[in-house]
């Protein structure tokens, strides 16, 4: 039989060789914390952004776009045809960007994607839109014939081009705000990063400790 001593240094033994074959093993648990995994889970809609102001807008273009494009599909003739396809490259163009945007807004999925300056890409869009639906229903309005669907196409075009230029009015404010902020960000750094290094060189022993 084997007495206390034996055990304890059997013991020992063991959970020596337990921990190196565990420091040796490549298969090493993982210390990342679980809330830090990016992924899909845990999606939010972010139901003050769809109450406020750029959230509506929004909302109202991709209504406005889809509506536009469905006035424009119930069109069975055309003579000539070419300002009813423009019209209908944008509002489909139209309605798809911007419920995209639309989508990663009110999920929040935009700021998993900071590498993408997400203001300056709807100003963009909205500046865009404006411009090509005022273009297309210009065009459609001088050369429709009259009928119901063609009316009702042109009127939701300007509509559509209304909201658009609203929300590129604020687009523009909301990015020359986070512009200024940014920069002011990178002057504090910068002079915060300038006083230090003039504390070092005006005190040599930290050089000397350095060293």
């Amino acid at each position: 039989m084997r007495n206390g001593d034996d055990l304890e240094g059997f013991d020992g033994e063991a959970s020596s060789a337990s921990m190196i074959s565990a420091a040796s093993s490549p298969y090493q648990p993982t210390t990342e914390p679980v809330s830090q995994r990016r992924g899909l889970g845990g999606l939010r809609c972010d139901l003050d952004y769809l109450r406020g102001t750029l959230g509506r807008l929004k909302l109202a273009e991709v209504l406005l776009a889809l509506t536009a494009f469905i006035c424009i599909e119930t069109i069975m003739e055309c003579s000539p045809c070419e300002g009813l396809y423009f019209f209908e490259f944008v509002s489909c163009s139209a309605l798809v960007v911007t419920g995209a945007l639309l989508l990663l807004f009110s999920l929040n999925l935009h700021t998993r994607i900071p590498q993408i300056n997400w203001n300056l890409t709807d100003l963009v869009n909205t500046g865009l839109s404006t411009f090509f639906f005022f273009i297309a229903s210009v065009v459609l309005a001088a050369l429709n014939h009259k009928t119901g669907a063609e009316i009702a196409a042109v009127v939701f075009g300007f509509l559509a081009m209304a909201v658009y230029a609203v929300n590129t009015f604020l687009a523009i404010k909301k990015w020359q705000m986070s512009s200024r902020q940014q920069s002011s960000r990178q002057t504090s750094d910068y002079i915060r990063a300038r006083t230090e290094s003039r504390e070092v060189v005006h005190r040599p022993e930290i050089q000397r400790l350095d060293a």
